[in-house]
């Protein structure tokens, strides 16, 4: 692999590229991304609401003692989100480059490859979020500073298949470029929560005049369509960000990264 990082290095990180290619990808394949979080988020809701019920699950339950978040139910449910989280972002990496080289989904073979991944992402996502979440308790910048410091782990694992040690290879690429990192990272976050938001008061117009027992399986419908819209947009962002990192220090172009599909 050739390495460029001593010219290189300086470079702009292209804040302004990548949010306005990340809601290019987006929209124009809206639905395909749609269905890659939606699917995985729908079933790790379910999962997770029979464990530690629909409230918790879905965050609409103001009435949550505190025994809630104690037990193996909610430590298991906390495991399968980030699984969740890892797959789906696992397969939208994948989509993102097909859709930047202007080639045809396919959904069968992002599924084969984000699965053999699942574990090393799952963990690493674990391990980084407690180490987050840990220097967020202290101040929030650190735990800001590391969000970034660890943000293209997904990417590291699929594409670079760097397996366990993908920690460090984020570390690697994001040196230099953390805070132009967390500054996309925080417009994209900001973006996501807007479509969610909006996404929220559109589908629940939709939803008036449903009742009795549907209402319950067409909110969890809906509460999985919008998670799934906002991990969408965030994993097409982090799959431009990593491969932005990749030009950068290494010279390598986006055709070079979408030939491990091959």
């Amino acid at each position: 692999m050739a390495v460029n990082s001593v010219s290189s290095l300086g470079e702009p990180l292209g804040v302004g590229s990548i949010i306005g290619e990340s809601f290019t990808i987006f929209f124009r394949k809206f639905f395909t991304v749609l269905i890659l979080a939606f699917v995985p988020t729908l079933i790790g809701l379910v999962v997770t609401g029979q464990l530690v019920g629909w409230g918790l699950a879905m965050g609409d339950d103001t009435n949550i003692s505190l025994e809630a978040f104690s037990g193996m139910g909610f430590a298991l449910s906390m495991v399968i989100q980030f699984a969740v989280y890892g797959l789906s972002t696992a397969l939208l990496v994948q989509m993102a480059y097909d859709s930047k080289l202007g080639r045809p989904a396919n959904v069968a073979a992002y599924f084969s490859r984000a699965v053999q991944s699942i574990v090393p992402i799952t963990l690493l996502s674990i391990v980084a979020g407690i180490l987050i979440g840990l220097a967020s308790l202290a101040l929030v910048v650190p735990g800001l500073w590391l969000y970034a410091v660890f943000s293209v782990l997904v990417p590291a694992v699929v594409i670079d298949r760097a397996g366990f040690g993908a920690l460090g290879r984020s570390t690697s690429l994001t040196k230099e470029y953390r805070w132009p990192v967390l500054g996309s990272l925080i417009l994209i976050g900001i973006c996501s929560w807007a479509l969610s938001f909006a996404l929220t008061f559109v589908l629940g117009l939709v939803g008036i005049g449903f009742g009795g027992a549907a209402v319950g399986a067409v909110s969890i419908v809906l509460f999985a369509a919008i998670t799934g819209v906002s991990y969408g947009l965030s994993a097409v962002a982090i799959s431009l960000i990593y491969a932005r990192l990749r030009e950068i220090k290494e010279g390598t172009s986006m055709n070079d990264l979408a030939s491990v599909f091959e």
